[in-house]
């Protein structure tokens, strides 16, 4: 099985003018089965990497998550991904590729297969990612903005089913959109359309990771508001007896906190639906779309805490006649979204949207 070429160049090797990815110019990897069959997906987070093999007919394989590297260096974490993807294709048939779907953290540029500077991934600055893992591994890489494949996996799969207009929200460690218009995945210029997660929601604001105040995602994000809460909670407070320790604390244990009516964790909620909601009015007025789909915290937190009062206050934010033709609603792909996602950019869904 050629699944990398073992001797060829590494990252280090690499400029951002080498093999764009998504070009669709390299043909499939050849195996000692003939053509690869089978398809790759790696969904980079904040936090965790989710890698997928996935049948032509999309049922899936195999899948595995592990922890993020972070060592600060992007060549050095590649390495990490490619070692990952060779032991789960032997693990696994043995079988390469015939193309990798590849999720990533915004802003990149989708068309040169650049990775531009990530708040949440350190050391990722003007990376050609693509480029490395396509020499590496030898087959087309496809590359997408981690919100837009969110958008297309539940457009197709899940809560967006039967809708033209939608925004899908990821609320993870950080927040970005995926923008489904009239029927199609809207990328904007470069591919940086849907940074949701930057536009402010205070003036000047708490600063945010990419550097700028005020955004939503310092607001709302998971890395953000896990800081925020082992900032402020005191020492009695219940979420800290819930973490176990101050340095553990997250929003799944905020949450679990206000499902017990602690007080604390309650304002802690309305803070949290208060902003999301003026980034929410936002969109509305932007795009009107016919249904915003929310990731991952909002999902875990659910109707009473959080679904329920964000759809009231966001009918307060925007103009009477639109409150009634908007659905917003959790994501249902659960944790099979981020292994969706990339399965569904790899078989090249979307892509001519």
């Amino acid at each position: 099985m050629i699944l990398y070429r073992r001797n060829g160049p590494g990252p280090e090797a690499h400029s951002d003018t080498h093999l764009p990815g998504g070009s669709g110019t390299r043909s499939p990897v050849q195996t000692e089965k003939g053509i690869g069959h089978v398809f790759l997906g790696i969904d980079v987070g904040g936090t965790k990497v989710a890698y997928t093999l996935a049948e032509s007919d999309g049922r899936i394989r195999a899948r595995r998550r592990d922890p993020t590297p972070r060592t600060g260096a992007a060549a050095t974490d590649v390495d990490v991904f490619v070692e990952t993807v060779r032991a789960l294709c032997d693990e696994h048939g043995g079988e390469a590729p015939a193309s990798v779907g590849l999720c990533m953290p915004g802003p990149l540029d989708r068309d040169k297969g650049l990775v531009i500077h990530p708040p949440n991934l350190p050391g990722w600055t003007e990376v050609p990612i693509a480029a490395w893992l396509e020499e590496r591994l030898g087959c087309d890489v496809r590359l997408e903005n981690d919100a837009n494949a969110g958008a297309l996996a539940e457009w197709r799969y899940g809560a967006g089913r039967g809708v033209q207009d939608l925004v899908y929200l990821t609320m993870s460690t950080g927040v970005g959109a995926g923008l489904i218009v009239d029927g199609h995945l809207y990328r904007g210029r470069r591919g940086t359309a849907g940074e949701m997660g930057h536009v402010a929601v205070e003036w000047p604001g708490d600063p945010c990771a990419c550097g700028l105040h005020g955004c939503l995602e310092a607001y709302v994000g998971g890395r953000a508001w896990s800081q925020r809460l082992r900032a402020l909670a005191s020492e009695s407070a219940r979420v800290i007896t819930l973490a176990g320790a101050r340095e553990d604390l997250s929003p799944e244990h905020l949450l679990a906190a206000a499902r017990e009516g602690d007080a604390w964790a309650c304002e802690e909620m309305d803070r949290f639906n208060h902003y999301l909601a003026r980034g929410i009015a936002q969109l509305v007025f932007m795009l009107a779309p016919q249904r915003v789909v929310l990731g991952t915290i909002v999902a875990a937190a659910g109707e009473d805490l959080c679904l329920a009062p964000l759809r009231e206050e966001v009918a307060r934010r925007v103009w009477p006649h639109q409150a009634p033709d908007l659905e917003i609603v959790a994501g249902e792909l659960g944790d099979d979204l981020p292994h969706r996602s990339a399965i569904a950019v790899a078989m090249n869904e979307g892509q001519n949207t």
